[in-house]
């Protein structure tokens, strides 16, 4: 599901998704992001295979992670992302982690991506075609 600039994605908290303490394993926060963030890529047409025939990639130059609200077993969960920044080589991603039931924020997050030559894995400035696939929001 998506509008112009913000790309949702549904899970349900399963039981590998838990930690000891029966909330959503902290790792499983992350991993759901870049699913979500690699979805919103194909979503607008830039698919894993799309950039290595380009020769390019995204890289993770860092995440941030802030926990409000932990998710448990059977909550519907969405992961709403965006792009709030997109400069020369890089761009900032947000993500919002909300459980459906009663909209309660679970998590922020954000990732910095860094646009790199395949081959070398040398930053790059990020191609026209490539910039004019995504959406930068203001939100």
């Amino acid at each position: 599901m998506t509008d112009s600039a913000i790309y949702i994605d549904t899970r349900t908290v399963c039981e590998e998704d838990l930690d000891e303490l029966n909330h959503v394993n902290n790792l499983q926060y992350l991993r759901w992001t870049l699913k979500t963030a690699s979805a919103h890529s194909k979503r607008v047409g830039w698919t894993p295979d799309r950039y290595r025939e380009a020769g390019t990639a995204w890289i993770v130059r860092s995440h941030k992670i802030t926990y409000k609200l932990p998710a448990q077993l059977g909550d519907e969960i969405e992961i709403r992302t965006w792009l709030e920044e997109l400069d020369r080589v890089s761009a900032l991603r947000k993500y919002e982690i909300v459980r459906k039931s009663d909209e309660r924020l679970c998590a922020m997050a954000e990732t910095r991506w860094v646009f790199v030559d395949l081959h070398t894995l040398k930053l790059m400035p990020i191609p026209d075609e490539v910039r004019e696939a995504f959406v930068v929001s203001d939100r």
